[in-house]
């Protein structure tokens, strides 16, 4: 069967560089000044690929058919190649997720970019282990090769936002980004000083949306829902339907960027943490838009990766205690809180000894009923309080009233275990990493999961989805930095001065 591609769908020469990148693409990511010396290594170098952003329904429809054809095409082939072997290995893995397989799938959505890619994102950065090995696999290669714009693909965008004569706002502007994620890509540049508003040369970030990406939302996770459950291969307790609603709302949110730009704003607040001596929140230009956002280009480095190993013991510290001391402000100070866990959202400036806060799209507002109820149930776990984890779950959402005393047993083990940093009988600072409290909690958690998806008879409430990848995140940073952070102090402090209802 022969095919018509759309003319603007057709494949197009693919172009490999050497350039920075980043798992998920923030607005305004450190980049070194080549007349600075660096106190620590730069973001290692990747491999970042160009492609052109399938734009159209249609288009975007025929990549995700093709996909599916080749993955059935590579089943098929494994099938033929079991049938024709007498080795038993592989009798109970998945005729589907072959080495071949993931291959295609990662290929494919980086290429593809948008919705698919998030939500590879979405469910990868939690250290979970809820999905099967194969699957973990496939989200996990793809939150870290996204494909760019070719050149004349960002310079529409770049017209369209900002006009024919954008490149009058810049002294320069690298065409080549440094980074590329789900959503869009960013550039280096420096703003005049007649629209800067320091009144001199800026250095910025550039974010640049891929192109017709907010529409591409619900096309695009339904193929990937088809793709996902083609084979049956995730477990029943994952509400796959739910989390990928939540995702619709959430990468709705994402994809404006004057939202964006508004927290952005909100955060660098002097009642908020504009006067915070810990924290460094980059100004906005007022010439941004809901798809280009230009933003302060800040000097620190992110705190994943290879950067780990250079850090001392106490900046390792310092910036565990920030983030998780930022988690529980979010949460009951402002009710505003950055869902987004991924390492290179905050960077560490060795120089100011302050955490930079550079990606505020995965922002969430709470109510303060929700927040009322949520701070209840977090410190009845903290108290180890049973009945009370049980009454304000009920009151959440998190259970219906029907579940079995197993179901009850492991979710109530799962909260009380994850305040076990916050409890009064825990010995301060606590230890995260490696062969600490802290590891044998995680394990004893990650024991309860299939328990719970086995006997859940409800998805868990809608906020907690982004609420709980944050906390995860930071404790997971915590562990990663080998950290020590006084975390009974930093809950009371917040406690202490919280006001329900």
């Amino acid at each position: 069967m022969v095919v018509d591609v759309p003319a603007e769908e057709q494949p197009i020469h693919e172009q490999r560089t050497e350039a920075p990148s980043v798992g998920d693409v923030s607005a305004s990511t450190g980049i070194p000044d080549p007349g600075e010396p660096l106190t620590l290594d730069r973001p290692r170098n990747r491999n970042l690929q160009s492609s052109k952003v399938p734009s159209s329904r249609l288009g975007r429809l025929f990549h995700y058919g093709g996909l599916a054809a080749s993955l059935g095409y590579g089943a098929a082939s494994e099938l033929i190649r079991r049938t024709t072997s007498s080795a038993d290995e592989h009798a109970s893995s998945s005729l589907m997720l072959t080495e071949g397989n993931i291959k295609r799938l990662v290929s494919k959505l980086t290429q593809m970019r948008g919705a698919a890619l998030k939500l590879g994102q979405f469910m990868s950065i939690q250290d979970s282990h809820v999905l099967p090995p194969e699957i973990e696999d496939i989200f996990r290669r793809v939150q870290d090769s996204a494909h760019y714009m070719p050149d004349w693909q960002m310079e529409a965008i770049m017209q369209e936002a900002l006009g024919p004569s954008w490149m009058d706002n810049f002294e320069s502007f690298d065409r080549l980004p440094f980074a590329a994620a789900s959503i869009g890509q960013v550039h280096s540049a420096v703003l005049k000083a007649s629209v800067s508003p320091t009144g001199s040369p800026a250095r910025v970030a550039v974010k640049v949306q891929f192109p017709n990406i907010v529409n591409s939302i619900n096309s695009d996770l339904g193929y990937v829902k088809m793709l996902l459950t083609a084979g049956k291969l995730l477990p029943r307790g994952l509400f796959l339907d739910r989390t990928i609603q939540v995702m619709k709302e959430e990468l709705a949110d994402e994809c404006d960027y004057t939202r964006e730009a508004s927290f952005a704003r909100r955060f660098g607040q002097a009642d908020h943490l504009g006067a915070d001596p810990r924290f460094k929140i980059p100004w906005v230009w007022e010439g941004s838009t809901d798809r280009v956002l230009v933003m302060e280009h800040v000097d620190g480095v992110s705190v994943g990766g290879s950067v780990i190993d250079r850090l001392s013991q106490r900046d390792r510290n310092d910036i565990a205690e920030r983030i998780i001391d930022l988690c529980l402000r979010e949460l009951f100070v402002f009710r505003v809180m950055q869902t987004d866990p991924n390492w290179t959202n905050f960077l560490w400036n060795p120089r100011t000894r302050k955490v930079e806060l550079v990606d505020f799209g995965a922002t969430r507002e709470y109510s303060k009923e929700f927040i009322d109820n949520w701070l209840h149930l977090l410190s009845a776990a903290v108290a180890e309080d049973r009945d009370a984890c049980v009454e304000w779950s009920l009151k959440l959402g998190y259970l219906t009233g029907q579940e079995n005393e197993t179901m009850l047993d492991a979710h109530v083990k799962s909260m009380v275990l994850l305040g076990t940093p916050f409890k009064a009988s825990t010995p301060q600072p606590f230890k995260f990493g490696q062969d600490s409290t802290w590891a044998d909690i995680t394990a004893e958690i990650r024991a309860q999961i299939p328990v719970m998806l086995q006997h859940r008879l409800t998805p868990p409430p809608r906020e907690t989805y982004s609420l709980n990848r944050k906390l995860s995140g930071a404790f997971l940073l915590a562990s990663r930095l080998n950290a020590s952070v006084d975390c009974r102090t930093l809950w009371q402090k917040v406690v202490d001065g919280y006001r329900f209802g």
